[in-house]
Parts: structure tokens; C-alpha cells; sequence
């Protein structure tokens, strides 16, 4: 099973979460502020996830801070975003086999629980 998380470190919900879930040395581990997302991840996580917009985070302090509440973002505009500046990645995110699992809500937690548990 291929199991990799992409995370910030500093940040006290994916810590909370991994956890939560009980992520070991099996996982590859990126934490995205020290290892900076290369175009090619992204892309993978691309596929997975059937879009950049579903990667990409609102809450970030950027975003407000770039105006961006007041664009018409592209799946490209995303894209270019989340490479430029890792705080616009929607965070955890983890690639368990084939399938992704973006953001901290409590059912994608549940269901990074199940994966883990087949």
C-alpha cells in the first residue's frame, strides 16, 4: 500500500490528524513548508482529485491578503497559485493507493480511517 501525506508541521490540525489516524514510518511524509510541492505532485494529486480548485484552500491568509476573493480563478490560476505559495494547498492531503483525501473535515478523516484500515 502506498501511502504518502502531504502536511505543514507548524500546523496544529494536521498534527491533530495524523494523529488521528495514526500516521508511522510507512507513509512518506512531505511537509509542504520545508519541501516544497514540485509540479509533478501536484499534478498527480491532480488526477486523483479531478481538479486544482478542490486542492486549493480559501482559508488561507493570502488569499484575502492577494484579493483573490474578488477573481475569477481558473483551473490553471489554482494551479500556479498552489505552486507559488504552499499556504493555498488544502491541507492534509493524503494519497492512499489510488485515491486522495484533501482537507480536515471529520468525514474525510473517517474515510482516511477506512482506507487505512483495509
Amino acid at each position: 500500500m502506498k501511502k504518502k501525506i502531504y502536511y505543514l508541521a507548524s500546523c496544529s490540525t494536521c498534527q491533530r490528524i495524523m494523529k488521528a489516524v495514526g500516521v508511522d514510518d510507512s507513509f512518506e511524509q512531505q511537509n509542504i513548508k520545508e519541501e516544497a510541492i514540485t509540479p509533478a505532485q501536484l499534478d498527480e494529486m491532480y488526477k486523483l482529485a479531478g481538479s486544482y480548485e478542490a486542492l486549493f484552500s480559501r482559508r488561507s491568509m493570502k488569499y484575502r491578503e492577494w484579493n483573490l476573493q474578488d477573481k475569477e480563478l481558473t483551473e490553471n490560476d489554482y494551479r500556479d497559485l498552489i505552486l507559488k505559495e504552499y499556504t493555498f494547498l488544502k491541507r492534509p492531503v493524503f494519497v492512499i493507493d489510488k485515491q486522495v483525501y484533501i482537507g480536515n473535515t471529520k468525514q474525510v478523516v473517517e474515510e482516511v480511517k477506512k482506507a487505512l484500515a483495509k
